[in-house]
């Protein structure tokens, strides 16, 4: 997890090299897109909703990929590393035929191919640890950029955020809660999954402005509150009057998940826990019956 959590700007680069070839695949201006996933996928799908809808390209909706409604869409992009998880491949089933399905994964052959019309293959960020890090970023890379967002710094932020020596006050905490607005509510929530799954931490999500209305509550010396793409000093002033270790992240969103995916490694280190293979987990949901 960790050497694919340094591969991330590489990644990113060869992405936005793409870009054309990734045009051709994903939603066009105009078109009313749902995009899903599971897991790490769809928060993926959240970002890329809400980045999407505000660069102006669109209507669009995520979702989980077992809870698409029956709606009028002009395509659904499902996303999935392994093109096998159930869930997605029942959620293209569903859909009507008259309905441009594409797929994002990092498996040319996986049955996700044949249940779309068009895929999207990022196969160099295809990873061996069960914790998705380096895919899941590099298909939001892609997404970003097809709406007009300049991930050049970003790469760059990234390769700071790597090679950063990590605050060991942000190790092993009891409680971590990731605040986000926007497209970067997506990203909180994918934050608050890693250490949740790497390391078995308590872990919370929540837009920013959403947090004073209950979970602030919760707050306590031990937490660790972390903004990703938030400037609120007023939020910042309420959350340190808990007590909590406050983060008010300066880098852009995308590249503050990188350190927050290195917090989870540490963390589960210090746990002695694998964050390769977290007890309970698989890399693919595949249910028995297929």
């Amino acid at each position: 997890m960790l050497a694919e959590i340094a591969s991330q700007p590489d990644c990113w680069e060869r992405a936005l090299e793409s870009g054309a070839e990734a045009a051709k695949v994903l939603p066009g201006p105009g078109e009313r897109a749902a995009i899903i996933g599971c897991g790490t996928s769809w928060h993926m799908a959240a970002a890329i909703a809400a980045a999407r809808e505000a660069a102006g390209h669109g209507e669009t909706d995520a979702f989980p990929a077992s809870e698409l409604p029956v709606r009028s869409y002009d395509c659904v992009l499902a996303v999935s590393r392994s093109g096998t998880t159930t869930e997605v491949l029942d959620a293209l089933q569903s859909v009507p035929g008259s309905v441009r399905k594409i797929g994002i994964t990092a498996a040319a052959g996986a049955p996700i191919s044949d249940a779309t019309d068009q895929l999207l293959v990022l196969d160099y960020a295809d990873e061996e640890s069960f914790v998705q890090t380096r895919f899941a970023t590099t298909v939001l890379t892609v997404a970003r950029a097809h709406v007009g967002h300049d991930l050049a710094p970003v790469v760059q932020q990234a390769r700071a955020a790597v090679a950063a020596e990590l605050d060991d006050a942000l190790v092993d905490r009891p409680h971590y809660v990731f605040l986000g607005r926007g497209w970067s509510v997506g990203v909180a929530r994918e934050a608050a999954l890693k250490v949740q799954e790497a390391a078995g931490a308590w872990s919370e999500a929540h837009p920013a402005l959403e947090y004073r209305h209950g979970p602030l509550s919760a707050a306590t010396e031990s937490s660790v509150v972390w903004l990703l793409g938030v400037g609120d000093n007023a939020l910042v002033h309420d959350i340190r009057q808990t007590g909590a270790t406050v983060v008010v992240g300066t880098a852009d969103p995308q590249a503050e998940l990188v350190l927050a995916q290195r917090v989870a490694v540490a963390t589960a280190r210090a746990r002695e826990l694998d964050p390769d293979r977290p007890r309970h987990l698989a890399r693919s949901v595949v249910h028995a019956s297929r």
